[in-house]
């Protein structure tokens, strides 16, 4: 299982996935819901129910969810994955999340995926630049 808000995809996204892929056989994606993206980064820019289809349609993915907008382990408790993959940036401490899924009996594994080597073309870079360059036209 991974997890994340997926808001412009883009080849962090892609690597992140990919090296989740690796760690099992099948790939769940928990997809997180437009308001615990507000409550965690930002507004989104494309709806959840549309992420979650661009999610689903990479080829690491095998499904992709939308995940639970009050408990972050309502769909752990749904999914039973064996393991979680975590993002190199993602806030969550990777014992404490082993341990809830324990309390709430599904034993996870959980790993943290190295940064990706297009760091530089995350959301909010690439969005930088979209606003640079057009400041630039405009000048």
């Amino acid at each position: 299982m991974a997890t994340g808000v997926f808001d412009l995809l883009h080849p962090g996204h892609v690597f992140f996935l990919t090296e989740a892929k690796k760690l099992g056989d099948e790939l769940v994606v928990v997809v997180a819901r437009d308001q615990t993206a507000r409550r965690l980064k930002r507004e989104p820019y494309v709806p959840e129910h549309i992420r979650r289809e661009m999610v689903e349609a990479l080829k690491p993915v095998d499904r992709a969810v939308l995940g639970s907008a009050t408990d972050i382990y309502e769909t752990v408790l749904s999914e039973r994955p064996q393991i979680i993959a975590l993002g190199f940036d993602q806030v969550w401490n990777e014992r404490e999340v082993e341990e809830e899924c324990g309390r709430r009996g599904v034993p996870v594994k959980v790993v943290r995926v190295r940064q990706s080597p297009h760091n530089e073309l995350a959301t909010r870079r690439i969005v930088d630049r979209i606003l640079e360059r057009g400041r630039e036209h405009r000048s």
